[in-house]
């Protein structure tokens, strides 16, 4: 099936993570966590310090590597990116929206939810047509 995304079939698929300390310390806990050989995380913690330019830079890394299959980002950081969140066009590493313990989730601003009822909305007026 020429086309199709290429999805790690081993055990090394990662999580990747775009939020505040709270929530990362949480995925953290579960074992969602990685360091590689060059001492660099599959998570950006993001805080008042941190700089729109680091998020963008931490979002197009993880959405290039080949060894991540989720991108979590906590919806109120990727509304500071949105331009990024919305043009991201591919099925692999999917990009999800979380809320966080200080903001939280509103489903008019996720990027997927929106597309999901562009779907359905062309769906039920191709199906008028027929």
């Amino acid at each position: 099936m020429a086309g199709r995304p290429n999805i790690p079939s081993n055990n090394s698929a990662l999580i990747a993570m775009i939020a505040d300390e709270d929530t990362i310390t949480g995925f953290l806990m579960a074992g969602v966590g990685n360091v590689d050989l060059r001492r660099k995380t599959n998570y950006l913690i993001v805080d008042s310090k941190t700089t729109v330019k680091a998020i963008e830079d931490a979002f197009k890394e993880f959405t290039s590597k080949d060894d991540i299959a989720i991108v979590l980002i906590s919806q109120y950081v990727a509304n500071m990116i949105r331009f990024l969140v919305d043009s991201y066009n591919k099925p692999v590493p999917a990009i999800l929206e979380i809320p966080s313990k200080d903001h939280p989730y509103d489903p008019a601003h996720d990027s997927v939810l929106s597309r999901v009822k562009y779907l359905f909305s062309a769906e039920s007026v191709a199906s008028d047509r027929r």
